[in-house]
């Protein structure tokens, strides 16, 4: 019986055709339709290629200059498409690489075997003889288990410290890099090795059909039998999110999970593209006719996003089964079709509290932002609703102490509220939470949904996750959580997921490795927080040990003038400069200011100069006219992803912004309040793929005069 023939598409070849020219794109197109359809055609002509590294590659023709480089081996049915580039630099690039099967792992790797002897390259290795090898303990079976080449077992135990892991990291596939860092980070062996996903079986290093149901191989190789996916690859090669996830992302995303799971991870580690994929498997494996999944998130325009990166993965008929939507706009909708006699979003809501605040009690010193902070820190998370509630009420992570008649007394000001609220019909959103809970528990009507997904977790309320677990009952896959507390910007109290009926012992997952930001950015982000503790979003701590970026490039530029025209100028300046070199489109860099005052600044001098800008807003995605800057404030830039960063007007006063910081009701709120303004800006910094710009006039941030931060 004849096999059916299997054409692999590596990712490296889908980078090198993005960076071809127009004209050759469409040919290399062309090209591998027609060696999808048949590798074995006579029209496709195999050159050997002399001083190749492995012995199985050969090129084949695209026109009289480009080549692309396919793995045809001698035996199976498996034909790879490995590169395609210029002749002479396709087949330099053959004569440097190899492609096997890892005898250990089970997965296909391609990696470099010779160094480059360039200066200064990241490639070349100096072995300092003095200095013990770092992982001299472990065996070459174990650093293969780690995903280390047989071939380059050597050249690991040439690094010394981390500069030289780096220095090599060009070299190794990704799960090798990425186990090496995590074993010189601290992690034990046993740890990251259970982890990963291995047959157990013995290894056939001749058969790449098996090989390529590896989840290693599957982050690297894509398998299209279908020619519209094919094309729809084609047509966005730089969007491998859609197709090639590593490993632990393809882990978390598929199968059936016991119950609720959590993934945590810093920014640009993937969790919201894990999230996509995970609504994806679910809608195709365990959504019946009648049934849907629910993917919810805080902001409006992170739901759009989400919704268009969704649509590029999902086909109508999938997407009709996938809910998209910010949780407050379900409950609204929710709770409307119930004729809810409340407004929710009321701009009377501060001046209510102004009323209720006339009858704070004159025998007690406290700030008046103490009370305020009470109401959102205990009263409102645990649902408080009568004195005798609050007598009882646990106040721990509060910095200022209250005896038991002091509560007595502050509970006046929290009953007036109430009543005003309820006289003015008038509802805070955590309150329609809690009501859209209750009506839920009491209709004991199941909702639509097979799951849900959640995104930005660490954004939600206690009692927006007390309100999921109404709409999701406990059950199989039920609720797929991601978040990270590190970027908490909306002034939330912490949640503790058990506490709202959630239970994800023994199903929590962090994501370590950052796809987007380059290291030299993801440091200086890091280093805003240093010092600072933060929540894993079940009452445990989190942090950022082991948290890495995979690509390097330049230190964020910071320039401070004397002036706010001095900033606007530079700024205009630097965006024609830009423009007229063509070093990237104007749409895909962003400018970022705390308030909307400071973006209005900028906005003027664009204009004036003729360059084109649009603004984010909540309700629409940051793609659209490539030739319009994005402009937006801090708060909507989350979630989102720009080749380049702006930010500016990082000035004392306006980051940290005086409003948000000062005047708090205790030292441990002032914290919290300083933790969210560095959050904003280390949020802002990471949405940045390859550069960031940070401006200020007169006087500087003091976020960006600590001595650390660069």
């Amino acid at each position: 019986m004849t096999m059916k023939v299997k054409v692999a598409i590596s990712s490296d070849f889908f980078s090198a055709f993005s960076k071809l020219p127009q004209a050759q794109q469409g040919k290399v197109s062309k090209f591998i339709s027609n060696f999808q359809q048949n590798p074995k055609s006579n029209s496709i002509n195999y050159e050997k290629i002399r001083d190749a590294s492995d012995p199985n590659m050969r090129s084949v023709r695209i026109d009289q200059a480009y080549r692309g480089i396919v793995l045809k081996p001698d035996v199976g049915n498996v034909y790879m498409l490995l590169w395609v580039d210029h002749h002479d630099e396709a087949y330099d690039w053959a004569t440097r690489h190899q492609c096997k099967i890892n005898s250990i792992t089970g997965s296909i790797q391609v990696y470099e075997t010779e160094i480059v002897h360039e200066s200064n390259t990241a490639s070349e290795v100096k072995v300092n003889h003095s200095i013990p090898d770092l992982f001299a303990e472990l065996k070459d079976k174990e650093l293969m288990r780690l995903g280390v080449p047989e071939d380059l077992i050597g050249l690991v135990h040439t690094v010394k410290n981390e500069s030289d892991l780096d220095g090599i990291e060009n070299r190794l596939p990704l799960e090798a890099y990425e186990g090496l860092f995590m074993y010189m980070a601290g992690s034990r062996y046993d740890e990251i090795i259970n982890s990963r996903e291995f047959s157990g079986t013995e290894v056939d290093t001749n058969d790449f059909a098996t090989a390529l149901e590896t989840l290693d191989s599957q982050s690297r190789f894509v398998v299209v039998d279908d020619e519209l996916e094919l094309q729809a690859i084609l047509n966005a090669p730089l969007d491998k999110w859609r197709v090639f996830l590593h490993p632990s992302q393809r882990k978390l995303s598929r199968g059936n999970k016991n119950g609720a799971v959590r993934v945590l991870g810093g920014a640009g580690t993937g969790k919201t593209v894990v999230a996509i994929h995970r609504a994806k498997w679910l809608v195709e494996n365990i959504v019946s006719d009648n049934k849907k999944i629910l993917f919810t998130t805080f902001t409006r325009n992170l739901a759009t996003d989400i919704e268009n990166n969704l649509r590029s993965i999902c086909n109508p008929d999938l997407m009709a089964k996938i809910e998209i939507i910010n949780l407050d706009r379900w409950v609204s909708q929710f709770l409307r079709k119930r004729d809810y006699d409340y407004n929710l979003f009321s701009s009377e809501i501060r001046e209510l509290w102004d009323k209720a605040m006339d009858v704070m009690p004159s025998s007690l010193s406290f700030p008046d932002a103490f009370y305020r902070e009470e109401w959102e820190k205990v009263i409102q998370p645990q649902s408080i609703e009568s004195l005798d509630q609050y007598k009882r009420a646990s106040r721990i992570g509060r910095g200022t102490s209250l005896k038991r008649a002091d509560r007595i007394k502050v509970w006046r000001v929290f009953e007036e509220y109430r009543n005003l609220l309820n006289r003015h019909k008038v509802k805070e959103v955590d309150d329609a939470y809690r009501d859209a809970a209750a009506l839920l528990k009491h209709e004991m009507t199941p909702l639509p949904y097979a799951a849900v997904v959640v995104d930005e977790a660490q954004d939600m309320s206690t009692q927006a996750f007390n309100l999921l677990r109404q709409i999701i009952q406990e059950a199989p896959n039920d609720l797929f959580i991601v978040g990270d507390g590190h970027q908490r910007i909306y002034g939330r109290n912490k949640v503790v997921l058990s506490h709202c009926g959630i239970n994800i012992v023994g199903r929590s997952r962090k994501l370590r490795i950052n796809y987007r930001t380059t290291e030299e950015i993801r440091e200086s982000a890091v280093k805003l927080l240093a010092g600072f503790t933060v929540d894993d979003l079940d009452g445990d701590k989190d942090d950022n040990n082991g948290y890495k970026s995979l690509t390097h490039g330049e230190l964020p530029l910071i320039e401070n003038f004397d002036s706010v025209k001095q900033q606007t100028t530079y700024v205009v300046e630097y965006l024609k400069k830009i423009k007229n070199e063509g070093v990237m489109p104007l749409g895909n860099i962003c400018i970022v200011a705390r308030i909307k005052r400071e973006l209005e600044n900028i906005e003027d001098g664009l204009t004036k100069a003729g360059l084109l800008f649009q603004r984010v807003h909540g309700n629409s995605s940051e793609k659209s006219d490539n030739s319009q800057v994005r402009m937006a404030t801090m708060h909507r830039v989350k979630g989102l992803e720009f080749d380049q960063m702006i930010i500016v007007s990082l000035n004392e006063g306006i980051v940290p912004l005086a409003y948000a910081v000062e005047g708090k009701g205790d030292k441990v709120e002032a914290k919290q309040a300083d933790l969210e303004e560095r959050a904003l800006l280390y949020v802002a910094m990471t949405r940045a793929t390859r550069r960031v710009l940070l401006t200020s006039y007169s006087d500087p941030s003091p976020y960006l005069g600590s001595e650390s931060f660069l």
